[in-house]
């Protein structure tokens, strides 16, 4: 049985995140690994009045494989969607024609307890954390040119000239995702534009890397990395990456912007991703966000203490977020 402080979670991730009300089609997406916590999920959205309806799967291979059709289907008739997952289907196909369709998606990759019991799902205000997001969001949406550096060296431009930037305040409306308790901002670089050096020193929160011992450094030519190294987790990247023989895992899909007050580095993707003083840059798949780059991953490289420029005016600076 779940502690005290994990069940509180629960109930936030239903009622104050998913927002689950009596009637609702309530799709519960999870795989073998994960069934417990998906039985959990179900029944905290039934009591709510939901019609629930739990989908395991094997589980996926990698993250951003696509889940099986039958799976699909069944999320494509979907009020809200919560994946129960311990690989991610957030940069499927599938999630995104069932966001297109007006669902709102709770994502829960590689949940646990800890995640479950945490300050960054617990105790933060979203509400509050709300009109921060939306600021920097515009930003993004207006701008034309991103400028990133960090102190470890990276130092990277790009073009977002007509991007819609991604708001996720993990209380999403009809066709948006909430990475829970992954606060953040994103937007999706222009295909190709992408060129500099990016360097990651907080962690790659996938295939079992974490955080990192050492940075992990990429050039990026033509909005594609064009080399990766930085010891043996960079090789485990690198390989990884290669062995799906498709340019497009390289690919420079997404700056993300972490803005949870409350979260904490613990190479967990959804804890990690939401570190206000981080920024992530994603590789591979852009379409989830609304690129035109469709690959078999998408991971994200973190850093620390970025510095980020639109259209030459300071918009973050580390932990400042400067609109």
């Amino acid at each position: 049985m779940r502690g005290l402080r994990q069940r509180e979670g629960l109930t936030r991730l239903v009622e104050t995140n998913g927002r689950v009300s009596r009637g609702e089609q309530v799709v519960v997406v999870t795989d073998t690994a994960m069934e417990d916590l998906a039985d959990e999920v179900a029944a905290g959205a039934t009591a709510r009045g939901g019609k629930v309806t739990i989908c395991s799967m094997p589980a996926r291979d990698y993250d951003g494989q696509e889940p099986p059709e039958s799976v699909a289907v069944a999320m494509l008739e979907a009020d809200v969607i919560f994946s129960p997952v311990s690989r991610s289907i957030t940069h499927t196909r599938a999630m995104r024609a069932a966001l297109d369709r007006g669902a709102r998606a709770i994502l829960m990759t590689a949940y646990n307890d800890d995640v479950l019991g945490s300050a960054a799902l617990i105790e933060t205000d979203f509400e509050a954390q709300a009109d921060v997001c939306r600021r920097l969001g515009e930003s993004f949406t207006d701008g034309r040119t991103v400028h990133l550096t960090s102190p470890r060296g990276t130092d990277l431009r790009f073009s977002i000239e007509g991007r819609r930037a991604n708001v996720l305040t993990n209380i999403p409306d009809p066709g948006e995702l909430a990475p829970v308790p992954d606060i953040e901002v994103n937007v999706v670089p222009a295909e190709e534009s992408a060129e500099g050096i990016l360097v990651a020193d907080a962690s790659v929160p996938y295939l079992g890397i974490g955080v990192l011992e050492r940075p992990v450094e990429c050039v990026v030519r033509g909005g594609f990395i064009t080399s990766l190294t930085g010891g043996d987790q960079a090789d485990v990247l690198r390989a990884h990456l290669e062995s799906h023989a498709n340019r497009n895992c390289f690919n420079v899909a997404e700056l993300g912007v972490g803005l949870n007050p409350n979260a904490r580095l613990t190479g967990n993707m959804l804890d990690d991703e939401g570190v206000l003083g981080t920024i992530h840059i994603g590789i591979g798949t852009s379409h989830t966000l609304g690129g035109a780059v469709v690959a078999p991953t998408h991971y994200d490289l973190l850093m620390w203490e970025p510095t980020i420029k639109v259209d030459g005016r300071t918009v973050q600076r580390n932990r400042e977020i400067l609109v």
